[in-house]
């Protein structure tokens, strides 16, 4: 293989992801194994003691195959494979590897990308992603062009899917919530995407057939229904008719959305409202403050409602604004003490539980919350919108033809910040991703250009829905305005 495909391997967001059979074939990736392995174990070794490596995959097309061939890369490296017995969700890896002292876990996976996706997520020992700086090493060892003989020695096989559920299990009283759950009238239907937390929520429960959980989309499909596993209010159109034509008079129905992972949640509650995490974090705050003494920091990313912010604070917890990405989050997590840190994409930690986004684990929390209050979801976001809101809130996606102008229009932008919106005065700027300008409580407007993609994300929270109809309004024109001055 050419230097040039080599040097094209580079590590984004969260892990490595290409076009199955174009840049993600199995020799990319034992590339990329065998130089991950050999980080693993000059950064932890130390620290762990051990030469297991843990490796897990979802339910992509080929994803079951890559991850039993990379199993002998593993061996030729000179640690010991530990292989999952089934598709799972990349927080079992994470949970399963911190709880063991694992060197770390490798998961096949694609996380929320389209069909023709797939990917390697890196976890450390400590439950959660590795760093940039670690993935930077990687690619450093890339270049270097290292290879191994492989071993097909016999490795060891292991349920992490049952281990991370029963894990989360022993954290709530099963029985009680859902008897709760029967006595609100709840049919809650649970969408998986045709990903790898199909079937866990009623696994959890041990409740296959009862009115109270229906799993939709449970089966495995490689092509994910036609759309991305991701959970955004455009791909549900299946779970929204499902809720609609479910929901009678004394009955309401709530939809739980994981991704094709399962790290990220959303929600549609019973009134079919779609909620992102800017509507879930308060109400974990909200729930979880009450019951919890600690006065620990809530972590949420700079794209994040401010409602997060002031429930927080009401509880007298600090709240610390990271960039974007749960990497940033995580890092904080592994070492304070952190209450809760979430990102407005969908993803959640619980300080209590492991420094990792889990939408199962969330999901337990949102249906505990629901059980011990005997009150509906949007009651609940209701009461939290009457009290910290009024909040509304949406992002738009500019895409750029190229990196170059991409790059050139966020130069113009820091160079033409605008002392005023609408009417409505900049009061602060923040750059610690991106630009966000603020012009009240609850108010503010977020340019983020995207650090892999010629993407522009524009985010905007405001007062009122015409507030925010406007200001992105005035935000696209701005954007306009600037390419032609270009």
């Amino acid at each position: 293989m050419s230097s040039n495909v080599l040097d094209e391997i580079k590590f984004g967001t969260d892990g490595w992801r290409g076009i199955i059979g174009f840049d993600f074939n199995l020799s990319n990736l034992s590339r990329v194994v065998v130089a991950s392995c050999q980080e693993l174990y000059y950064q932890y070794f130390e620290e762990t003691n051990s030469r297991k490596i843990l490796i897990g995959y979802d339910r992509r097309f080929m994803a079951n195959e890559f991850a039993k061939e990379i199993a002998s890369f593993v061996r030729g490296c000179g640690f010991e494979p530990i292989l999952s017995t089934s598709y799972v969700t990349t927080p079992s890896c994470s949970l399963y590897a911190k709880r063991f002292m694992f060197l770390g876990s490798l998961v096949i996976t694609a996380s929320h990308n389209p069909y023709n996706w797939l990917g390697l997520k890196i976890k450390s020992f400590k439950g959660c992603s590795v760093d940039e700086s670690f993935t930077r090493e990687v690619e450093k060892r890339l270049l270097l062009g290292n290879s191994i003989e492989r071993s097909q020695a016999s490795y060891e096989k292991v349920d992490i899917k049952k281990f991370h559920l029963d894990q989360i299990k022993s954290h709530f009283n099963v029985d009680s919530i859902l008897n709760k759950l029967k006595k609100m009238n709840l049919h809650i239907f649970v969408d998986s995407m045709h990903g790898a937390a199909a079937n866990c929520i009623s696994q959890i429960f041990d409740d296959y057939n009862s009115k109270t959980f229906t799993e939709i989309r449970s089966d495995g499909d490689p092509f994910f229904g036609g759309n991305p596993p991701e959970p955004l209010q455009k791909y549900l159109d299946n779970l929204t008719e499902v809720l609609k034509s479910n929901s009678k008079k004394d009955f309401k129905t709530l939809g739980i959305i994981f991704d094709g992972d399962g790290d990220r949640i959303a929600v549609i509650d019973e009134k079919g409202r779609y909620c992102s995490t800017q509507a879930l974090l308060p109400f974990f705050i909200n729930y979880l403050g009450k019951k919890n003494n600690n006065l620990y920091p809530v972590l949420k990313t700079v794209s994040g409602s401010d409602i997060i912010s002031n429930i927080a604070k009401k509880q007298n917890r600090e709240v610390v604004e990271l960039p974007v990405g749960f990497k940033y989050i995580a890092k904080k997590m592994n070492t304070e003490k952190i209450f809760i840190g979430g990102e407005e994409s969908g993803g959640v930690g619980f300080g209590d539980f492991m420094p990792e986004r889990d939408a199962l684990y969330a999901a337990m929390i949102l249906l505990n919350g629901i059980a011990e209050n005997s009150k509906y979801l949007y009651e609940t976001l209701d009461e939290i919108q009457e009290k910290f809101g009024p909040s509304f809130y949406r992002r738009i996606d500019i895409k750029f033809p190229n990196q170059l102008e991409k790059d050139t229009l966020k130069k113009f932008i820091n160079k033409n910040i605008p002392a005023e919106i609408c009417g409505h005065k900049i009061l602060t700027i923040s750059k610690i991703d991106g630009l966000k300008l603020r012009m009240d409580n609850n108010f503010w407007l977020l340019f983020r250009f995207s650090g892999t993609e010629p993407l522009l994300r524009i985010y905007c929270e405001a007062t009122s829905e015409n507030n925010l109809n406007q200001v992105l309004e005035w935000s696209q024109k701005f954007i306009t305005i600037l390419k032609n001055k270009k």
